[in-house]
């Protein structure tokens, strides 16, 4: 029995420690990688079936829509490349696609961005939802140092994003 009583001091020493690292571990996992999918202005996209247009797609006039970050490159799991729009009106993605160095392409779906509004594409396979979209391929697309590139429903570049 005294034995036992030596032990419990070691053990709850133990059970503290492990859970200091594991929330530590979390922590910075976090910070690192949640907070770079996270934009800072909040995500408004909607899916919509007949959602009109208010962006012209006249090649000579510029679109406010950036690739903001391929997330988790090489990694099929967090792999995402992040889209947002910040013009005026709303955008209709219906169309558009994603493609990499490699000619692999991601058409969009029926999908209307409001300003400010941002969506991600999973390279993995999930259940598409307005903020989320996937892509449902069974290995990563992304390197560093390739070309993501947003392209309009016309084949006019719109976007352009290096992987670092």
């Amino acid at each position: 029995m005294k034995n036992r009583q030596n032990w419990f001091p070691f053990l709850l020493i133990n059970i503290f420690v492990s859970a200091a690292v594991t929330g530590a571990i979390l922590f910075w996992y976090d910070r690192t990688y949640r907070q770079a999918v996270i934009p800072s202005a909040p995500i408004n996209a909607v899916a919509s079936e007949n959602a009109p247009s208010a962006v012209t797609l006249d090649p000579n006039t510029e679109i406010l829509v950036d690739i903001v970050s391929v997330i988790g490159a090489g990694a099929l799991d967090t792999e995402m490349v992040l889209v947002r729009y910040n013009g005026e009106g709303e955008l209709d993605l219906a169309g558009w696609h994603l493609e990499d160095d490699d000619k692999k392409v991601y058409i969009f779906p029926q999908l209307t961005l409001y300003p400010s509004g941002a969506v991600q594409i999973h390279t993995a396979a999930g259940q598409d939802t307005v903020v989320d979209l996937y892509w449902g391929l069974r290995q990563s697309v992304w390197e560093s140092g390739e070309e993501a590139t947003l392209v309009d429903p016309q084949g006019t570049e719109r976007a352009t994003y290096q992987v670092p």
